[in-house]
């Protein structure tokens, strides 16, 4: 007695298309008649579906057949796993038109309309009081900036300009050098002691963005906060880097 499988209610085919240029791997139910199956077709590939012509081809990519049966059912062609169905454009569209974005019309709204707006993630984010309209947590943010300002005025207050003083930045062994400027900076918020290393171990010449804050050669500059700088008696160090 002669036995013959049944085929998996599901096929996984490739979809290509003379519109563009890449191949996506889809998975459709055998049971959809070629009509219903060019509905589908539309999201994937751009096209109408009632300009569309569909061919088969085989996983070794050889021409099977035209799927031109709207009627028929997908499963009634030889589409198996790893097929390729190609979709060929009737419109009058060109190849790569809907690839390129940029001439996609884009839907925008006006501040003041996103406002009233009650679907919204900033209409959510204000009902659930999160984020920047968490008013409390920006209070709270807000003052412990100012405590930390605080502390680093205080302790830039006690590091003189022209004082010879100690680096020790966490995972760095410890560098000596000159103070030679003490205050706030336009690069970053809060205060900032910039000191010229005793040997080329920084990072600028004591300008940073363009703006200078004090002179000294190139790669002997740094910036760092005024918690990690340790003013004293601290003589040169002869670290060796002139050495050949």
């Amino acid at each position: 007695m002669e036995v013959t499988g049944l085929s998996a209610p599901t096929v996984t085919v490739f979809i290509s298309s003379s519109l563009n240029s890449f191949r996506s791997e889809k998975r459709y139910s055998r049971s959809l008649t070629i009509a219903e199956f060019k509905c589908k077709l539309e999201l994937v590939v751009g096209s109408p579906a009632s300009c569309m012509e569909l061919e088969l081809y085989g996983v070794d990519d050889k021409f099977y057949s035209k799927l031109d049966q709207e009627d028929a059912l997908l499963g009634s062609y030889p589409v198996d796993d790893g097929c390729r169905i190609h979709v060929i454009d009737h419109s009058g569209a060109r190849l790569g038109e809907y690839e390129d974005v940029s001439k996609v019309e884009k839907y925008e709204v006006s501040q003041e309309a996103y406002d009233q707006r009650q679907d919204s993630v900033r209409s959510f984010l204000k009902r659930s009081k999160l984020g920047r309209y968490n008013e409390e947590e920006k209070a709270q943010r807000e003052a412990e900036a100012a405590q930390r300002l605080s502390e680093e005025k205080t302790q830039a207050g006690a590091i003189p300009v022209g004082s010879r003083c100690e680096v020790q930045v966490l995972g760095q062994p410890p560098r000596r050098g000159t103070v030679m400027y003490v205050g706030l900076t336009d690069f970053k918020p809060g205060y900032w002691v910039g000191v010229c290393y005793d040997e080329p171990l920084g990072k600028n010449d004591g300008s940073v963005n363009g703006k200078r804050y004090f002179e000294c050669q190139a790669k002997y500059g740094a910036f760092v906060k005024p918690a990690v700088v340790t003013v004293g008696d601290f003589p040169e160090e002869d670290y060796g880097l002139d050495e050949m």
